[in-house]
Formats: C-alpha cells, sequence, structure tokens
C-alpha cells in the first residue's frame, strides 16, 4: 500500500520561498567566480547526503565535518555577495515602502524627482560628450543612500547645467576621473570612486567606467550613465544590467521613466 504525502500549504509556500532565495542569490552571484565555488559546496552537499543515505559512516563523518567548516569558509569567501544580497532585499523593501508615500506627495505638493528642465541638460551634455568622445560617468541617486561614495570626491552641489557637466569631464579638467553624482536636481560631487564589479561575463571591450558603473548598480538602487571615450557610445546601467543607448531621445526616455517607477 502507498502512502500518499500529505503536502500543506505551509509546504508549498516553505519550498517557494527557499527557491526564491537562491534564485535571487544565483542572479547576485552569475557570471562571478563565486559561481563555481557556489556549484561545488551544493555538489559536495548533494554527495554528502547520497553517502549519509547509503551509511557510509566514515564517508558521510569525513563529508560532515568539511561541510561543518565550509559554513564559516562561505561566509568568507562570499562575503561580498552576502553583502549585496541583502543589500538588494534592503532596498527593495525601501523602495516598496516608499512608492506610495513619494507618489501621494508628487500628487498633492505636484513634486517631481527630476525636472525636466534638468532632464535637457543632462541630455543635451550626454549628447556633446558622445560627439566628442569625452568619457562621463554619471550616476543619479534614488532611495539608497550614497554618502560614503560621495565622500570619496569633491562636494559641488550645484545646479544641474549641461555646460559645468561638459566642463567636469573635459579631459584637462582635474575632476574629469571618477564618477559625477546627481540627486533630484542638484550636482552633488565630482571625481567620485565607485566600486567595480567583480563579475566575469562581460564584454571585454567595456572598461572601468563600465565596470564601476554596474558595480553601484548591484549594491544600489542608483542608476547610472556611461559614455565611452574610445566610441562615444552611451550606455545605460541599472540594477547590474547595461542597456546601450540608439539614441539621446531613448536616453531621455529611460531617465524620464526611472524616475516614474
Amino acid at each position: 500500500m502507498i502512502d500518499f504525502v500529505n503536502i500543506t500549504f505551509i509546504d508549498v509556500l516553505d519550498i517557494l520561498l527557499v527557491a526564491l532565495l537562491i534564485y535571487e542569490f544565483y542572479r547576485l552571484i552569475r557570471g562571478t567566480s563565486a559561481m563555481s565555488i557556489f556549484i561545488g559546496i551544493i555538489f559536495l552537499y548533494v554527495v554528502w547526503i547520497v553517502v549519509k543515505a547509503l551509511n557510509m559512516r566514515l564517508l558521510s563523518t569525513i563529508l560532515g565535518q568539511v561541510l561543518g567548516v565550509g559554513v564559516i569558509a562561505m561566509i568568507v569567501i562570499f562575503q561580498q555577495e552576502i553583502r549585496q544580497f541583502l543589500l538588494h532585499f534592503g532596498n527593495r523593501y525601501f523602495a516598496g515602502r516608499n512608492k506610495l508615500k513619494n507618489r501621494r506627495r508628487a500628487w498633492f505638493r505636484n513634486e517631481v524627482a527630476i525636472s525636466q528642465e534638468a532632464l535637457e541638460e543632462i541630455t543635451a551634455a550626454c549628447q556633446y560628450l558622445s560627439e566628442t568622445r569625452t568619457g562621463a560617468l554619471i550616476v543619479f541617486r534614488h532611495k539608497s543612500s550614497l554618502d560614503n561614495f560621495i565622500e570619496t570626491g569633491d562636494r559641488i552641489d550645484a545646479a544641474v547645467h549641461r555646460r559645468l557637466i561638459e566642463n567636469l569631464f573635459f579631459k584637462n579638467s582635474p575632476l574629469h576621473d571618477g564618477a559625477l553624482i546627481l540627486t533630484q536636481n542638484r550636482i552633488v560631487a565630482a571625481r567620485c570612486i565607485l566600486p567595480l564589479t567583480n563579475r566575469a561575463d562581460i564584454n571585454p571591450s567595456y572598461g572601468m567606467r563600465h565596470r564601476a558603473a554596474i558595480g553601484i548598480s548591484e549594491v544600489t538602487d542608483a542608476e547610472v550613465v556611461v559614455v565611452s571615450e574610445e566610441t562615444g557610445a552611451i550606455s545605460y546601467v541599472s540594477d547590474g544590467i547595461i542597456t546601450p543607448m540608439k539614441s539621446i531621445a531613448e536616453l531621455r526616455l529611460t531617465l524620464e521613466n526611472s524616475y516614474n517607477k
């Protein structure tokens, strides 16, 4: 007689939550060297389960001890990925919590995250930088704090203006290296240092600016515009994903949508 397994709603919910956590962690380490290590640990765990089921006591004990120590090793090896994982969920929580509140404020007070004038200035500057093949890295702050990155650069606190952006990224300017950070309609700081991504699946044609753009978008909810110094191509980066912009109109629309999410 076959006994049927009694599966409850809580069991299904438990499986779905575990699957979600594994999937989100996989997304963070996909394409990095940590992915191979993670697969190796999973394989070792499966072998331990099989060995234990076959009652192979010696090998089971050895693998059990290795996996026991492996928990601590995983924290050390995946410390950056775990940090990104927690930041990812933290940003989602606060973004969801504040989304309705921000929309109510915008409705009743007619507030916007960034003005149409500022968008015009930014896109016009990006067009000029692209045409002159001047490298640029512009970070747009949303909910996540960027104070740690702002402190690495030079504070400016100026209104957004195309001429200012163009001059800041001019090759002979002392502030052209590093990132420009914007908050709403203000240029907060220039020459800021951003974290580089350690992903291995990045297009080899992408340089340090693109890696820095991906890096900051992986650990915060900031979005980034990159202008390539070699080709003049403009790219938009969000959540670790690079999207090449085909035109200035597409860039403007993308930036508008990013503030209306």
